[in-house]
């Protein structure tokens, strides 16, 4: 019988590691090569971490800005509503007065009408006229919030509507001002 011959290599490469492996030749390379890798993991963890604290830095100013920006819009908003409720409150104002003079001359116009087209008639002016000082009362006492609520309410119920009369209102202001300057 003889004895089978290894295919392994030389009996150097079987004394030095057993069969298969490599000598010291190639392990050097390969020590190099995990301690790169390792070199990369850790190098990699380190830009993770610094990404993530930069990350964090952004989202805190970001979050200061826009808390900023939050409070100002607030600030501002504050502003305008008070604004608006010293304009609607003026205009409230104005467009009582404006309704109560109208009522007063419709009222001097009542004696006039009752001589030219009849006591009837001057009582239908007399009736309107009420009815102008009843709307100035009932305006010069409304709360703007709850009128505000109630255009809101009329405008959803009925949109068409609201915007015939807007548009017949404007027609009436424009020839109200066309009218008085001729």
């Amino acid at each position: 019988m003889t004895e089978p011959t290894s295919t392994f290599g030389s009996d150097d490469t079987l004394a030095s590691g057993g069969a298969g492996t490599a000598g010291p030749a190639t392990d050097a390379p390969k020590a190099h090569f995990a301690k790169a890798v390792e070199e990369a993991r850790a190098g990699a963890q380190a830009m993770r971490e610094q990404a993530q604290e930069r990350a964090e830095t952004y989202l805190d100013k970001i979050k200061e800005t826009q808390s900023g920006w939050t409070s100002d819009a607030r600030a501002r908003g504050d502003e305008a509503r008070e604004r608006v409720l010293t304009l609607a409150n003026d205009g409230k104002v104005r467009a009582t007065g404006a309704i109560n003079n109208l009522a007063k001359t419709v009222e001097d116009s009542a004696p006039l009408i009752d001589e030219r087209l009849g006591v009837k008639y001057g009582d239908y002016v007399r009736g309107a006229s009420r009815s102008l000082q009843d709307a100035a009362i009932r305006l010069e006492a409304a709360d703007l919030t709850k009128v505000t609520e109630d255009t809101r309410a009329f405008v959803r119920s009925s949109p068409g509507l609201a915007v015939g009369i807007a548009a017949m209102g404007g027609f009436l202001i424009a020839r109200l001002f066309k009218g008085s300057d001729s």
